[in-house]
């Protein structure tokens, strides 16, 4: 018997591993994100966005609105059409997700919450930058916040009218009272009712927002809840490295490796290797293991299938980075650019903007990856951007000139 050997230790003794093909470890992991299934055939209700939030887990908020605001994006991916406001009443602070850190700013199950109440306890030591040093300089401050929330009622932080710091360049620019608020979202005494229509959070006390029954379950031990992080990030995954099942949650390199350990002794990850991974990975033993899979999806930079950009380049072959903070003359794809995914390959990209004022879904940019055929992929992205421009309520979609896929596209949605 030998140890499986990972950066920084040993995790598990195994007597023999498991081999994957690259090929099969990517349809797992496409049918873990939900997409060995057909889109419904039906109107999207509660019940699939539920379930969808729930296969997730983790469905990373950020304010970019260029084309949506991204935590709508992964749902119209998986499910296709749907109310937006649908999805709102789960994500108002009173339905099945409540919002926290997990993979970035998240929505999450409420089940969820027991097992991050570890993460919001050591706020002094994860929180960062004006957020503990408020909580350090001006406790008193802190303490008045909650009572004026719950004396008040509901909060947002422009209510405050305190002005922001001159900190040029500092991303997070946040006055005193915005900092305190953050705080005390990061411990769990204040959470989050809701978003205003300028994606602005709403502040309320915990206990007038998550259902009783869940603020009422017993603490697990910091051990215990990372090892249910890890069992949830696996089932998310379907198959993933040490490093991958860690990034979901943004668990510490110690924490996820004990997890792992303790997962795999208990039958629970299945230790394997990937052809061309060139590390080890670890198996949900009850992922689905799919012959094909038939998706076309345009995926959101901020989709849970994307995210880990080394991850999508390993198991795809797609290298994705993020140009949204790189000056526009050196972008080499565009601005918000979505990956197209296709049967069971990332095929193409393009970079969208929702441009509402004309009523347009402007496609600013459309690549194809090397081998592709450009008009089969051409005709199922018109297809898909055309659904998606019904979906946002958006009259036409017109194509402009950059990009080696731009011209056929151009041509294929011209005669749709």
């Amino acid at each position: 018997m030998r140890g499986l050997s990972v950066p920084g230790g040993k995790i598990g003794p195994v007597t023999s591993v498991p081999r994957l093909t690259a090929a099969l470890a990517r349809r797992i992991a496409l049918a873990a994100q939900g997409f060995a299934v057909p889109r419904p055939a039906t109107p999207v209700g509660t019940r699939q966005l539920r379930a969808t939030a729930e296969r997730l887990a983790v469905v990373q908020i950020d304010s970019v609105n260029v084309l949506s605001r991204s935590h709508y994006l992964p749902f119209f991916s998986r499910l296709g059409p749907y109310a937006r406001p649908s999805l709102d009443t789960l994500t108002d602070g009173r339905g099945a997700v409540f919002e926290y850190w997990a993979h970035e700013a998240s929505f999450l199950p409420v089940r969820l919450h027991p097992h991050l109440r570890w993460r919001m306890a050591a706020a002094d030591t994860l929180a960062w930058g004006s957020m503990t040093r408020v909580a350090r300089e001006r406790p008193e401050y802190v303490a008045a916040l909650v009572e004026r929330v719950r004396r008040d009622g509901p909060l947002r932080a422009a209510e405050l009218g305190e002005a922001r710091p001159d900190r040029p360049g500092s991303m997070w620019n946040w006055h005193a009272g915005k900092a305190a608020l953050e705080y005390l979202f990061f411990t769990g005494v204040l959470t989050a009712r809701g978003r205003t229509a300028g994606f602005e959070r709403v502040y309320d006390l915990t206990e007038r927002v998550l259902p009783a029954a869940v603020l009422a379950q017993p603490v697990p031990e910091r051990a215990d809840a990372v090892r249910e992080l890890v069992r949830t990030a696996a089932r998310a995954l379907g198959v993933a490295t040490e490093k991958d099942l860690r990034d979901y949650f943004r668990l510490s390199p110690g924490d996820a490796r004990t997890a792992i350990a303790e997962l795999t002794d208990a039958g629970e990850l299945t230790a394997v290797e990937v052809d061309g991974w060139g590390r080890p990975a670890w198996l949900d033993p009850a992922a689905h293991r799919p012959r094909w899979i038939r998706a076309r999806a345009l995926l959101s930079p901020f989709d849970s299938l994307v995210w880990e950009r080394p991850r999508v380049e390993r198991i795809f072959g797609f290298r994705y980075r993020l140009e949204i903070y790189t000056p526009a003359p050196k972008r080499v794809h565009g601005y918000y650019v979505l990956p197209f995914l296709l049967g069971d390959r990332l095929v193409g990209r393009v970079d969208l903007k929702a441009d509402r004022q004309a009523s347009v879904l402007r496609v600013q940019s459309a690549f194809a990856e090397d081998g592709v055929v450009h008009g089969q992929v051409a005709g199922e992205l018109a297809d898909e951007l055309r659904l998606m421009a019904d979906w946002m309520e958006l009259d036409d979609v017109v194509v402009g000139e950059r990009g080696d896929l731009a011209g056929e596209l151009s041509r294929v949605v011209a005669r749709r």
